[in-house]
């Protein structure tokens, strides 16, 4: 039993890092070794659950169905033996998906906190600003910015963020600083992941301010969407928590800062009827905690 517990452990490692030997330095296994457990697994399931060649190991369509199951048992089993040891220590591998941004600026300064903690805990950061797909890429945890598409994910809010406009002082001296919504259609404005519409919406004492704006610059990146503002390329939308450091530093100034320009959920997302790994869920815990502090 033990051996065939290893193995579905190798498996799933293997599956997700393409290579029998990192999954097998990881359990403490030889390249040898893990081979034979992945070939004694395949014997035993009767299918063959990886395409290999000399440079690498893929999952066949049998194998990507047989790790999702695999992952799912395996965190049942991760949550059976939480709850048996009682002492609330977190052991495996915890997988979470987010930005650049929210990875760079949120979880990094605070990880060694949690991971000193957790000592035998390994955490893998999956940092992307695409929506990451949970189940084909094994997330255990993922924070996401704005609204949610209808999905069969379980959703737990984290924290709002306010959304603002902020620019660097060369490009203010330049141009001028816009004391009201409307003189935004006069300036240039860097379009960046936390307002796609060249439409801005603002409130103020009961009122609605409406504007359509002009960009030369769209950015897929927030982080380079704030870059782009700091060396004086025009306005730009973010969330306050990726340009707060910028404006701490006097590298960015907040724009028409007593006009409400609205906020951003930011979630935690797991898959929908699957065990939560007790790491996933002390790990959300803990941000949480964190950064409604």
């Amino acid at each position: 039993m033990n051996d065939r517990l290893t193995a579905l452990k190798l498996f799933a490692r293997a599956g997700r890092l393409g290579s029998f030997s990192s999954a097998g330095r990881e359990l403490g296994l030889s390249q040898p070794s893990a081979s034979r457990l992945i070939a004694a697994l395949e014997a035993d399931v009767g299918a063959t659950l990886f395409s290999r060649t000399t440079r690498a190991v893929t999952l066949t369509d049998a194998g990507a169905t047989y790790l999702m199951r695999v992952e799912e048992i395996l965190a049942s089993l991760e949550e059976a033996d939480h709850e048996a040891r009682g002492t609330g220590e977190l052991r495996g591998v915890l997988r979470v998906g987010t930005s650049s941004s929210f990875v760079l600026r949120e979880i990094t300064p605070r990880l060694s906190k949690f991971l000193s903690a957790h000592p035998a805990l390994r955490v893998e950061l999956l940092s992307n600003d695409r929506y990451q797909d949970l189940v084909a890429e094994g997330i255990d945890v993922a924070f996401r910015f704005g609204s949610l598409a209808d999905s069969s994910a379980t959703v737990r809010k984290v924290i709002d963020v306010p959304r603002i406009l902020a620019a660097a002082p060369l490009y203010l001296e330049e141009h001028g600083t816009p004391l009201a919504p409307s003189d935004l259609a006069r300036h240039a404005m860097i379009i960046g992941p936390a307002h796609l519409s060249p439409t801005y919406s603002f409130r103020k004492d009961g009122r609605v301010a409406s504007v359509r704006v002009q960009s030369r610059l769209v950015v897929t990146m927030a982080e380079g969407a704030i870059a782009s503002a700091k060396v004086g390329l025009g306005i730009v939308a973010s969330s306050f928590i990726s340009a707060k450091a910028e404006l701490e530093s006097g590298a960015l100034v907040r724009i028409l800062s007593d006009w409400d320009f609205g906020s951003m959920e930011v979630n935690a997302l797991f898959v929908g009827g699957k065990t939560i790994k007790p790491a996933a869920r002390a790990f959300t815990d803990f941000l949480i905690g964190e950064l409604r502090r």
